[in-house]
């Protein structure tokens, strides 16, 4: 497992019965999270910063639950990279921001700025930016792809909080429409990152399933890639959809190109010592003596 263990302005306080306590800089937060099958050690609800959580309907759907006041939106730092993002607890529980990824944008950050050549990084169903703007802060060209403009519009926000005025190119769109032209353009890029979801369905009403769409997605996705790519992450929350499987796909897919696969699970140490599972991640890596 791969483990994010440089925020300072994050952490996860304490998890049971299906929540995870966590720290967004000076907001309490407690949320849902199906990986926790265990027990409360103490009743999280009763936790005395809290300020607010979610809570599930038996109808589906949920909402949050005010304890106290906090801002609509707050801004947190990534001291590491140098990065800042703006913090709104959303739908469905989200707040626009995976922290766990952070371990992942350490690394292609490391890539891109070893690669002694500009690269062009196509970031696809890239929601707020994260990668988007690590990469971008490490001197890539970034094209930023997702179906939801107000996402979109979130992911130039946290560009601009990071200091970036340029470099990054918008576009709200269907991904598989946006990669389809990209290859009738013959456009070409050194690296891709994608986070599939797991369903979703696109402007026009397109559907995805990830586990009927993600191997063809990657593959078209292939036909886009230069000679030498420099990486090709693929970022997983599908509970049950093993690091493997993305590996599997990447060999499969790329084995035209010389490179390596990873292939692992992504996690945060909480603070009561446990490494808490938070999706898997599937990385090709360029290789030149492969």
């Amino acid at each position: 497992m791969k483990i994010s263990t440089n925020w300072k302005d994050y952490s996860i306080i304490a998890t049971g019965d299906g929540y995870k306590l966590e720290r967004w800089k000076d907001v309490y937060l407690l949320r849902p999270d199906p990986q926790v099958i265990w027990p409360m050690s103490w009743d999280l609800f009763s936790y005395p910063k809290l300020n607010a959580y979610y809570k599930r309907s038996e109808k589906g759907g949920g909402g949050w639950k005010i304890v106290k006041p906090f801002p609509d939106e707050w801004n947190i730092n990534y001291e590491k990279l140098n990065v800042r993002f703006k913090i709104k607890p959303m739908g469905f529980k989200h707040t626009g921001l995976f922290p766990e990824q952070a371990v992942n944008w350490e690394y292609v950050t490391e890539l891109i700025r070893s690669a002694g050549r500009p690269i062009k990084v196509l970031n696809l169903f890239a929601y707020t930016g994260g990668a988007t703007v690590a990469c971008a802060k490490a001197g890539a060209q970034v094209t930023h792809v997702d179906a939801a403009k107000g996402m979109v519009e979130r992911a130039g926000e946290n560009a601009r909080l990071s200091g970036i005025e340029t470099g990054i190119r918008y576009i709200v769109d269907d991904c598989i429409k946006f990669v389809q032209r990209e290859i009738r353009r013959g456009n070409k890029y050194d690296a891709i990152i994608m986070d599939p979801p797991s369903y979703g369905r696109g402007p026009s009403g397109e559907t995805w399933k990830i586990e009927n769409d993600l191997y063809t997605f990657v593959e078209l996705c292939s036909k886009v890639l230069c000679d030498q790519p420099l990486f090709v992450l693929i970022n997983s929350y599908t509970t049950g959809l093993q690091p493997m499987v993305l590996k599997n796909i990447l060999e499969l897919t790329l084995k035209d190109f010389k490179g390596k696969v990873d292939a692992y699970e992504v996690g945060i140490q909480t603070e009561e010592g446990i490494a808490l599972p938070c999706g898997a991640g599937g990385i090709f890596v360029y290789d030149a003596n492969d």
